[in-house]
């Protein structure tokens, strides 16, 4: 066995699986504050990672700048989403709001495509290093970004649920809209402010991920890739998307390594993770931390 490969690729799935958990959080968030499932959440990388392109390379920003600009573009877009297009689909069946969700994710993939082209863009380098050497294994800068980045995140988010005002508000509607409601809480900007964090934190997901492979329409499927992750933690459980999004990461990455090695089928590395989600449906259907819903008739 090739020690050396199999200790790389487990790496390298702790490294991603910390940003598809930061992603999942994003599902999670949307879905907690508004009972909706985003399917554009991939969506917000592509545009993300589109906006931070144009920032530093169009009008030659510096990267801080440009990135930071990108996270403010793209709270603000979260905001003018769910205010404009979400906000008078409240009241209406779920399957309404899903079905625009996906309707928006095939509009902003055209968008994308018809501003920016359908061919991978680089992003210019930021780093003096492409990679770095730990432990004798080379990992990209850019990830070794995000993984500070992604903890930086997660223990934000810990403590804007437990102590901020907003946080608790979100904690509170998420429980029940029409109690939050009689304790003076609005609840759409609660609504707004999940969609705007949600964009914000996708985007930065979706910068990292075009540092290392360029900027395409592909990114917007870094969103369907992190769904088994959202669904093996639990779809209302933020700790069930940071331990969802750390064991498909790795879960891909140990299936590529079997692949590899012993099976050569060529594509085990991508439907691993699906093969996964739909055991944990038929098993576990409120995933390893979700609430389980009780109903009586």
């Amino acid at each position: 066995m090739n020690y050396e490969l199999f200790t790389q690729l487990l790496v390298n799935g702790l490294i991603v699986g910390t940003l598809y958990g930061v992603v999942a959080m994003c599902f999670v968030l949307i879905y907690k504050s508004t009972q909706v499932v985003n399917f554009a959440q991939g969506e917000f990388l592509l545009i993300g990672a589109w906006v931070c392109w144009a920032f530093l390379v169009e009008y030659q920003l510096p990267f801080w700048l440009g990135f930071s600009l990108t996270l403010v573009f793209m709270m603000v877009f979260g905001v003018v989403l769910q205010v404009l297009v979400l906000r008078p689909m409240i009241g209406e069946p779920i399957i309404s709001v899903i079905m625009l969700t996906i309707g928006l994710s095939i509009t902003f993939q055209a968008l994308m495509n018809w501003m920016f082209g359908v061919f991978a863009k680089p992003f210019p380098q930021v780093f003096e290093q492409e990679s770095v050497v730990i432990f004798g294994l080379n990992v990209q800068t850019a990830y070794m970004m995000s993984l500070v980045i992604s903890v930086v995140i997660m223990v934000g988010f810990y403590f804007f649920f437990k102590y901020s005002k907003m946080g608790l508000a979100m904690r509170a509607t998420a429980f029940d809209q029409q109690v939050a409601q009689s304790l003076g809480i609005s609840v759409k900007t609660v609504f707004a402010m999940a969609w705007a964090i949600s964009a914000m934190v996708s985007a930065l997901a979706g910068v990292v991920v075009g540092m290392v492979n360029g900027v395409s329409q592909a990114l917007a499927f870094f969103g369907i890739k992190v769904f088994p992750a959202v669904i093996l933690g639990g779809l209302d459980s933020i700790v069930g998307a940071i331990v969802g999004g750390i064991a498909i990461g790795v879960l891909e990455n140990m299936a590529q390594f079997v692949d590899y090695e012993y099976l050569q089928w060529g594509n085990l590395y991508t439907i691993a993770p699906f093969y996964v989600m739909v055991i944990i449906l038929m098993i576990k259907p409120y995933g390893l931390f979700g609430t389980k819903d009780i109903e009586r008739i």
